[in-house]
């Protein structure tokens, strides 16, 4: 299959999706949610992309993988339920709209109807693109998307969400390894909180990189204000 040079950009700028990743953010918004926007997609885009090109992948998987990142919440837009495959069905026709080859589609409305962990049932990776996305999207945590910052209005999510201080992911190309390390608030949330959280969706992650070749680890190092 080949390459597909600056596709990411004719989608990211392309009105129908700018209108649906707003109106994904406004409805999670609406429903007490974290940030669900722009910046969140973005950040899943240029950590799935990088940490490929770290491994090796080649350009077109990681475009395909900005791509999916870019479009994976938007079924958010109709429904926080099932959001996952109707955001699949939405870039569908917007990718064929633009004239995204059908064998690029594809791969990249699997990834997005993929990524999800409904109801505790989680999703298996099965490719690279969804396997980036899935460990991407997951590892975005940190306290700049919660919305809800009054402690008194706070719920178990909330309180996890915002004791993250900072995340990053480190990559080890000759070990194939991929480490996502934490700087946790613990006078916010424990590390066991956070840790019990988001078992699931870290689950997820490691499974994944098993389809990358990669071992996924997390740290976590604590730290209290006052």
């Amino acid at each position: 299959m080949a390459a597909i040079p600056g596709q990411f950009h004719k989608v990211e700028n392309d009105p129908e999706v700018r209108t649906l990743v707003d109106a994904a953010d406004d409805r999670l918004r609406a429903l007490g949610l974290n940030e669900h926007g722009f910046p969140h997609v973005r950040r899943v885009g240029l950590v799935a992309s990088n940490f490929l090109r770290e491994l090796g992948f080649e350009d077109r998987i990681q475009e395909q993988a900005r791509i999916a990142a870019l479009l994976h919440d938007i079924g958010n837009a109709i429904s926080r339920r099932h959001h996952a495959s109707t955001g699949a069905i939405l870039a569908d026709a917007i990718l064929s709209r633009l004239g995204v080859p059908p064998g690029h589609v594809n791969v990249i409305t699997g990834a997005i109807g993929c990524h999800r962990d409904d109801h505790g049932r989680p999703e298996v990776a099965t490719d690279a693109v969804l396997a980036a996305l899935i460990i991407a999207d997951k590892a975005d945590v940190h306290r700049s998307r919660v919305r809800q910052r009054h402690s008194n209005g706070m719920d178990l999510h909330d309180r996890v969400g915002y004791s993250v201080v900072s995340s990053r992911m480190l990559v080890d190309r000759e070990s194939r390894a991929l480490r996502l390390e934490i700087v946790q608030d613990v006078s916010v949330a424990t590390s066991r909180e956070l840790e019990d959280l988001f078992s699931i969706q870290w689950k997820m992650c490691r499974q994944a990189a098993e389809i990358l070749g990669c071992s996924f680890t997390i740290g976590i190092s604590e730290v209290a204000s006052h």
